[in-house]
């Protein structure tokens, strides 16, 4: 009866680790998807209106570097749900 309840915590914990490393990974991918279409969408715009230049990539650098945040907030919180 121990064993099984031993086995079942550490399967439950295995399954906790899963999680978290899913998490952290989904956050990770979010924010890459994310950069890259704020890239994407920046150079057309620029493509379109020269002369605008300047503001639209201090807008993206701006929006770029809110996004990098959530994703490393989000990878933190996951490494502090880590069992110890």
């Amino acid at each position: 009866m121990m064993l099984a309840t031993f086995l079942q915590a550490a399967a439950g914990a295995a399954l906790g680790n899963a999680g978290i490393a899913l998490g952290a990974a989904i956050a990770v991918i979010g924010a890459a998807i994310g950069l890259g279409k704020i890239g994407q969408s920046t150079f057309e715009s620029i493509a379109r209106q020269p002369q605008a230049a300047g503001d639209i990539r201090g807008a993206m650098i701006i929006i770029g570097a809110f996004m990098e945040g959530v994703a490393l907030f989000a990878m933190i919180v996951c490494i502090l749900a880590l069992p110890k």
